[in-house]
């Protein structure tokens, strides 16, 4: 095991190199991701074999608790390596004990994307010490347990995979570019057309969204190879001949996968089916690279057909893949005593802080 250092550039790039092709690395488990999440520090961890060559990785996000001098280390996804691997789980977990002293952890967390009923790794992972809760609760965890997937596209034609549509969803996917939908895919040059449609699609349905600059680190810091911005424009006669941004995503392809990550659209010209092209548009770009995946990502809900998230597992589910739900969250705490004391302060603030929120609402509706 040894701890990566940073300054050592071709032990940088063999860092990602694996971490790139690995069938379980994540773009979260990138020495680049810490460049979009730049309010945390971070290390990484590398572990070896007999041959010195590398058979995992750990990239760890070490969030500083203000006030209490200690931290919180969080592994996106991670490790990335053979999660049935003792030796490797523990090599790098030797690592981790190593960071939690250094930054003075009281709690580390990962949540590697081991799927729900695989209980030779859930319980290889407790056997460490690991605290597991089985079956947690939507929107309880950082990471979305339940997602939509098309696995398997390896190999395949473009036409194949599109006969494995339901025909309504290839129906709408021709019928945008017949509506004058045009999908590009662009860089942050382009985010002048996304953002407004975030802003649009956060307000329409509830949910808070990134500043515009969050999006323009995750396209710098990943790179064009790894992180597309795709955005749809209408131009039709509605539209007096002019482009409309009517939809758009920033998704990412690394270590065989391609990940719609942040999608949004517009109130107006639903009709033109922009986000059918869209999706078909990404899907594509995975099939170019020839991955295994292309992953929709988090469906919350999905199981209530009277929830407001309903419809968007419906939208996805129409492209006739699966539902993916992974184990979760897996923690280790080094200081129960501060982990205690950290979550009543959390509460308290999250406390005010939601009481502040009805607040502003309040007097905004007078």
């Amino acid at each position: 095991m040894e701890i990566l250092d940073k300054s050592n550039k071709a032990l940088c790039e063999e860092y990602e190199k694996f971490a790139s092709s690995h069938k379980n690395g994540t773009f979260m488990q990138s020495i680049n991701w810490p460049k979009v999440k730049d309010q945390w520090k971070w290390d990484a961890i590398i572990s070896r074999n007999e041959n010195g060559e590398i058979v995992g990785t750990c990239l760890v996000l070490v969030r500083k608790i203000p006030v209490f001098g200690c931290s919180f280390l969080y592994a996106p996804h991670g490790p990335v390596c053979d999660w049935r691997d003792r030796a490797v789980m523990e090599d790098l977990f030797e690592g981790v004990k190593i960071l939690a002293k250094k930054h003075k952890c009281y709690d580390f967390m990962w949540d590697p994307c081991c799927e729900e009923g695989d209980s030779e790794i859930i319980e290889l992972i407790k056997s460490m010490g690991f605290s597991f809760r089985e079956n947690a609760p939507e929107l309880s965890t950082i990471q979305a347990r339940n997602n939509y997937m098309l696995r398997d596209i390896q190999g395949k034609t473009e036409d194949e995979v599109m006969m494995t549509f339901k025909p309504d969803w290839r129906n709408r996917i021709r019928k945008a570019s017949r509506k004058g939908v045009v999908c590009k895919a662009c860089g942050k040059e382009a985010l002048d057309d996304f953002y407004p449609l975030m802003q649009e699609t956060g307000t329409r349905d509830g949910f808070a969204i990134r500043p515009k600059e969050y999006f323009a680190k995750m396209l710098d810091a990943l790179g064009e190879e790894h992180c597309r911005l795709f955005v749809c424009y209408v131009n039709n006669e509605d539209t007096g001949g002019q482009d409309v941004p009517v939809s758009g995503a920033v998704t990412t392809q690394y270590a065989g996968k391609t990940c719609y990550v942040y999608g949004a659209s517009s109130n107006k010209y639903r009709n033109t089916m922009p986000n059918y092209l869209m999706q078909w548009t990404m899907i594509q770009w995975a099939i170019k690279n020839n991955d295994f995946i292309y992953d929709f990502q988090g469906i919350p809900f999905y199981k209530d057909e009277t929830h407001p998230n309903y419809g968007v597992y419906k939208f996805k589910k129409g492209f006739n893949g699966e539902v993916v739900t992974y184990a979760g969250e897996f923690y280790y705490c080094f200081s129960p005593f501060m982990k205690k004391v950290v979550t009543i302060f959390e509460n308290i603030y999250r406390g005010i802080h939601e009481i502040q929120r009805r607040l502003k609402v309040r007097f905004r509706h007078k």
